[in-house]
Formats: C-alpha cells, sequence, structure tokens
C-alpha cells in the first residue's frame, strides 16, 4: 500500500526515512534489528533537537582531516546506512578516496549483493563485498569479524556508522583508527572510537561532503593540525552537557523543545 505523506506534516522528514527503511527492509536490504536500532537513534535526535550541533560539526571536520591524511581508509557500510544515506556515502567517497567495504552483522551474501547494488546505483566506483578475499578481525566471534583483506584488514583508518561496538573495540585493538557516527554517546561504539560524531547519518555524512571539498586542497601540516588539536573525551562531554541542558529546560518549562 502507497502512503502519502503531506510536506505539511511536523513530522515529514522523519516519516520520509522511516518509509526508506521499512521500503529497504522489504527488499531485503535492512533487517527487523535495524529499525529497532533506528529508532533508537531517532529518539536521541529528537532530544537533540535534530540538528548538527557544534561538537558534531568539530568531530566531522577532524574525521574528514583523518581520512584525508589516511594511506588507505575505508567507510564500512551496513543496511541500515546504505539505505539511509547511499548518495552521500558515494560522494563521501568520491571527495575522499576512500574505499566503500560492506560489513554486515546479520550477515548473507545474497544481502552483502542487495547493499553492493544499491551503492552502484548511487555511482560507487570504488566497493568491496561479496568478491574479494576473505579473512577475519582477531578476537571477534560475530559475523562482523568477517572482512576483506584488501579492506578493513589492511586499513589505517575504518568510519563505521550505526555501529555495534564489540566490533569498533575490536579494530581498535588490531590499531586502527575508528571513526564513528552514533547518535548515543553512552554506546560503547561512541566511548571507543578515536572521533564520534553524535550526529544522524544522512545529516553526518552531508556535512562531511562539504567538509570534504573544504580541506582536501589543504597543505598536509594544516590537516595534522586539525587531527591533533582534537580531543573526543571533550566532544563527548558537549553532547552529554548539551542533552542535559535540553533535558533540564524541557522538564522547568513542560512543553517539547523547539530545535536549536
Amino acid at each position: 500500500m502507497e502512503w502519502h505523506i503531506p510536506r505539511s506534516h511536523p513530522r515529514y522528514y522523519s516519516i520520509i526515512i522511516r518509509e526508506r527503511l521499512v521500503k529497504a527492509f522489504h527488499e531485503g536490504i535492512v533487517v527487523p534489528q535495524g529499525l529497532i536500532a533506528h529508532g533508537r537513534g531517532e529518539a536521541f535526535d529528537y532530544i537533540l533537537g535534530e540538528t548538527s550541533h557544534e561538537f558534531a560539526l568539530e568531530a566531522e571536520r577532524a574525521a574528514v582531516a583523518l581520512i584525508l591524511l589516511a594511506k588507505k581508509p575505508i567507510i564500512s557500510v551496513n543496511g541500515n546506512y546504505a539505505s539511509l544515506a547511499s548518495h552521500e556515502i558515494v560522494e563521501l567517497s568520491l571527495e575522499t578516496n576512500a574505499i566503500i567495504e560492506v560489513n554486515l552483522f546479520y550477515r548473507t551474501e545474497d544481502r552483502i549483493a542487495k547493499i553492493e547494488d544499491l551503492l552502484r546505483k548511487a555511482g560507487a566506483k570504488n566497493i568491496l563485498g561479496v568478491n574479494c578475499e576473505k579473512t577475519l578481525i582477531p578476537g571477534l566471534e560475530s559475523p562482523r569479524g568477517i572482512v576483506c583483506k584488501d579492506g578493513i584488514y589492511s586499513a589505517d583508518v575504518v568510519l563505521v556508522a550505526i555501529e555495534d561496538g564489540d566490533r569498533t573495540q575490536a579494530l581498535k585493538r588490531i590499531k586502527k583508527k575508528v571513526i564513528a557516527i552514533d547518535l548515543n554517546p553512552f554506546s560503547r561504539t561512541a566511548q571507543s572510537a578515536d572521533i564520534t560524531i553524535v550526529d544522524e547519518a544522512i545529516r553526518a555524512t552531508r556535512n562531511m561532503v562539504k567538509i570534504a571539498r573544504e580541506l582536501k586542497g589543504l597543505d598536509r601540516r594544516l590537516l595534522e593540525q586539525i587531527v591533533n588539536s582534537y580531543d573526543n573525551r571533550r566532544i563527548l562531554m558537549d553532547a552529554f552537557k548539551t542533552i542535559k541542558a535540553r533535558l533540564e529546560e524541557a522538564s522547568s518549562k513542560g512543553f517539547i523543545l523547539e530545535a536549536p
């Protein structure tokens, strides 16, 4: 059944995103558990006012600088991320020369192939998934430990989004720099990553594309200054403080807060 969602609806954007995920679920790209994960993230985004705060923009800038400095950056993509931001992912890949690798917790080769096809339709040129030599991330028993030998396994920087914390921690153990897009600053992923972007996946990736266009012509020393001056602990603290402040303001005023 086709649903008409009027643009005048106050939750139009949110509903459109949900419908996109449901469509991807029926196409075998997103799993039921992914719908639950999206709802959890949407709750945090609602509290944060559905906007990219300064702490998110600072993390996004540092993330792009780190990717541009990397010898072999990889964008790790699961079903949710591909369904939400396929065009933005491809743009970021092209702007930064980062390879895209499809990596799934609920892994089947058919599902990987469908996600690859979705990304190729969005213009992806350099993508790994089904047709690559596989290896395992040491100490990670879940299917997300299966990676491409010439992809995530040999990368120096890995961007992950809507991620499970055990893989982030496993990547850190094998000396990868990890950039995480995660609306939940309390998660193991957010706490373990080198750079945590507390922002919605589409906005975050879109912001990073714009930042990449600004930074990719910079001297390497200037990029290193951006990365070296970045403090992820402070960024997480700013995210916590913002959540706390918005909840306190809402509780004192007794009504839902508008976006800042």
